[in-house]
């Protein structure tokens, strides 16, 4: 009895051995999730800050970020100093072709809604006024709410603080250093678009794990 109890195989080494096909794709998933999490906690190991990476979704960026492109976020002091569009200038920093950095942020602070990915101009100071360049070279007088960061899309025709964001619901706001999620380092073409289409990218995955464990049961009963 002692002899029998002591090889039975215990229930992770059970489950890892079984041929049931639930127990398979259950299996299959769990693989894919820890290689995920794996994937996730050295991503944000390597940037210092969540979320790591960020698809492209407009073109609001357009030449130097295009739909799809998948960024890669650090958090902005990391890999050197955050520079502004106009410490750039100053400096001489060239980043996505043009002065200072391009940064994430989350439109005033809201959790709820998308990043936004575009190129910090300057900082402000609470109540100081600025002008403000637009699209047709002309200027606007600005005066900020709050200190935080003028931010512009490179193909936006003004920057986003003279701009209405129905997701706000109302005109977005200097961005403050805690709205701040990081800066892009670098920028693939066309990978961002599997998490702008995760659901569909999921469905398939699961229905060709579903295919395969099917066809290696059956070629295994014929055997």
């Amino acid at each position: 009895m002692s002899d029998r109890a002591a090889k039975k195989p215990g229930v992770i080494e059970q489950i890892r051995t079984s041929k049931h096909p639930a127990v398979s794709i259950a299996r299959d998933i769990a693989w894919a999730v820890a290689v995920v999490a794996g994937i996730a906690l050295v991503l944000f190991l390597v940037s210092g800050t969540w979320p790591a990476v960020v698809a492209i979704e407009s073109g609001s960026m357009i030449p130097n970020m295009n739909v799809g492109d998948l960024v890669f976020v650090s958090a902005p002091e990391r890999y050197g100093d955050f520079q502004t569009w106009e410490d750039g200038q100053a400096s001489g920093y060239v980043k996505y072709n043009d002065y200072g950095d391009v940064v994430i942020y989350r439109p005033n602070g809201a959790d709820s809604v998308n990043p936004i990915i575009h190129r910090a101009l300057m900082w402000v100071e609470a109540n100081q006024t600025v002008m403000l360049p637009l699209e047709t070279g002309h200027t606007a007088e600005y005066t900020a709410p709050h200190a935080g960061y003028i931010t512009m899309g490179d193909n936006n025709p003004a920057p986003d603080q003279l701009s209405v964001y129905r997701e706000v619901g109302g005109q977005i706001e200097p961005v403050k250093k805690e709205w701040v999620v990081g800066k892009a380092l670098f920028a693939i073409p066309l990978v961002g678009y599997l998490p702008l289409h995760i659901l569909e990218v999921a469905i398939v995955l699961i229905v060709l794990m579903l295919v395969y464990d099917f066809v290696v049961g059956r070629r295994k009963e014929q055997k």
